[in-house]
């Protein structure tokens, strides 16, 4: 099944194709489609100027082990960051969108992908994502009526909420 985007905490169409890169492909190799792409990183890396000339509208796959640093300095290119959950324990993808939204002010769509459930879409939100391609099965209406709002207030300062809850109180 697809996944289904939540964007705005509202269902959305997705415009946006990812390329894959196959078995026998690498990213020197694999065709470039055209329209709105969400390219993987290695691909980026090693065919920058051909993306550059050949699309208007970029988007960039952030896999766990991608080094951020690599990228930093192509942020205005990209008008949608997808960062990949592999699996549900798999944390990492929290501490990138975080960086991404703070240290480098990226301030375009980041989207959560691969294996994003509503449980997780308060704390992904927190972090600074503002797109969630939910896993196909399950229910996306229920996540949106329920996902966001898992806990009333948080204590601790994030991209959504910079002053902690004892400096709101006063």
């Amino acid at each position: 099944m697809m996944a289904q985007l939540i964007k705005d905490n509202t269902l959305a169409t997705d415009t946006w194709q990812t390329l894959e890169i196959g078995p026998d492909e690498t990213p020197e190799s694999v065709a470039l489609p055209s329209g709105d792409v969400i390219f993987p990183a290695a691909v980026w890396l090693a065919r920058k100027t051909e993306i550059i000339s050949g699309n208007k509208r970029i988007g960039l796959l952030l896999k766990g082990d991608d080094r951020l640093e690599d990228i930093v300095g192509d942020l205005d290119y990209f008008i949608v960051i997808a960062i990949d959950f592999p699996k549900f324990v798999d944390g990492r993808g929290y501490s990138t969108a975080s960086l991404l939204r703070q240290r480098y002010h990226y301030a375009g769509e980041l989207r959560a992908v691969g294996d994003v459930l509503h449980d997780q879409l308060f704390f992904l939100k927190r972090v600074g994502f503002d797109a969630y391609a939910l896993k196909g099965d399950k229910n996306a209406v229920q996540a949106i009526a329920k996902g966001f709002s898992t806990f009333s207030d948080a204590y601790q300062t994030s991209t959504d909420q910079p002053q902690p809850r004892f400096r709101r109180r006063a």
